[in-house]
């Protein structure tokens, strides 16, 4: 919004030169990330305030880690105050006619919107099961579907009305499943190596990812700052990215695709960082606030949808190790259990307590712990990611 008014201002007195400065990405980017974090840090309070006179506290399950007790009551749903500052931030300060940051921003705040169900649910309407899986499945599989077909179109058009004429010219034609390089699945290290998706394998790849993003965070988010500050490396290591592949000159040299548009999301990334880092200064251990559902649904949604447009599924797996981990964690858990109790009777457990992070609670590690260890762990993966960008 704001590098729309500053073009109107110089317009009206072309001796205000120094307005050009909206025009440069970084600066947006850097102005964003700032605003967010002001936003965060001044709203936080009153959120905080605000939930826990509505009794908004997060319930403990009796059967989960009984150090976690003491945590009962605590405000959840602070999410919200997440979602908040990164769209307020990227609101003003990214170019509101780039079609990426629009797709990434509904991703987010729907899949926002379904955790906000989840949580509103469990905390408020007193449901412990809050969202039954499969409804929230359902919804999750609804937005992610959507974006990922028009995400298959959009990276040859850069208006609506020229992705839906392409998406009226792929059904007309059959569903012929033609879509340019630029849309391969693109493995990392490696200059040529890439496949061919065609349309139904980059809609179904589109959908895993995003989807599967979300609910990684999810699980993730099970400690004091736990999931924020992966999601904040993670972003951020996104956005180098998006301003290479939105950058034909960077793109070209580094071999990557040049996705024009994509350098914008470095505005909504910068927002992500900044909202996650005021958020961290109230979840820090011990936490004033959890995330909750609505704060990780969405952020893992957004980090999903990013990664595909700027055409890096693999590297977000890598550079969101934790986040995979903690998935097949318990996926591997659970159906090792099922498995265990139909064949013997008695389900057993790979281990101690999934997901991964209780696992280490159980063999003795502090909370804390835990937490710092596997920002590390996410550090070092981000530094591998970026190294993608040029060991090729």
């Amino acid at each position: 919004m704001l590098i729309s008014l500053a073009d109107w201002l110089q317009a009206l007195n072309p001796e205000w030169g120094f307005l050009r400065v909206f025009q440069y990405l970084t600066f947006r980017a850097v102005m964003a990330a700032m605003t967010a974090m002001i936003l965060g840090l001044v709203l936080g309070p009153l959120v905080i305030r605000k939930l826990t006179e509505l009794k908004i506290g997060q319930p403990i399950r009796e059967y989960g880690m009984q150090s976690h007790l003491s945590k009962r009551g605590t405000p959840t749903m602070g999410g919200a105050l997440i979602l908040l500052a990164i769209a307020i931030a990227t609101l003003l300060w990214f170019d509101w006619t780039n079609r990426f940051v629009w797709v990434v921003m509904l991703v987010t705040l729907g899949f926002g919107a379904i955790g906000w169900v989840d949580d509103w649910r469990k905390v408020v309407l007193k449901d412990p099961e809050g969202m039954r899986s499969r409804e929230k499945y359902f919804w999750q599989s609804i937005i992610g579907l959507i974006a990922a077909v028009y995400l298959a179109f959009s990276v040859s058009e850069t208006s609506f009305t020229g992705v839906l004429q392409l998406f009226l010219r792929w059904v007309q034609s059959g569903f012929s499943n033609d879509l340019p390089p630029k849309a391969d699945l693109i493995v990392p290290f490696f200059k040529t190596i890439s496949y061919p998706l065609g349309v139904f394998g980059f809609i179904a790849l589109t959908y895993v990812v995003i989807v599967g993003a979300s609910n990684a965070v999810n699980l993730t988010d099970g400690l004091d700052g736990l999931a924020i500050m992966p999601v904040v490396m993670v972003g951020s290591a996104l956005g180098v990215f998006c301003y290479v592949t939105g950058s034909s000159v960077f793109a070209n040299y580094l071999l990557l695709p040049h996705i024009p548009g994509a350098g914008e999301l470095l505005v909504f990334c910068a927002a992500m960082a900044g909202a996650g880092l005021a958020f961290l200064w109230f979840n820090a251990y011990p936490a004033q606030v959890f995330m909750g559902d609505v704060g990780a649904l969405a952020l893992g949604g957004a980090l999903g949808t990013i990664a595909v447009i700027v055409r890096q599924e693999i590297v977000l797996a890598v550079m969101g190790g934790v986040f995979v981990l903690e998935a097949l964690s318990v996926m591997a858990q659970v159906s090792w259990f099922k498995y265990t109790k139909r064949k013997y009777g008695e389900g057993r457990r790979i281990l101690l307590m999934a997901p991964l992070h209780h696992h280490y609670e159980k063999k003795g590690w502090k909370e804390t712990q835990v937490v710092v260890r596997f920002w590390i762990i996410t550090m070092l993966l981000c530094l591998v990611g970026l190294s993608t960008l040029k060991l090729r």
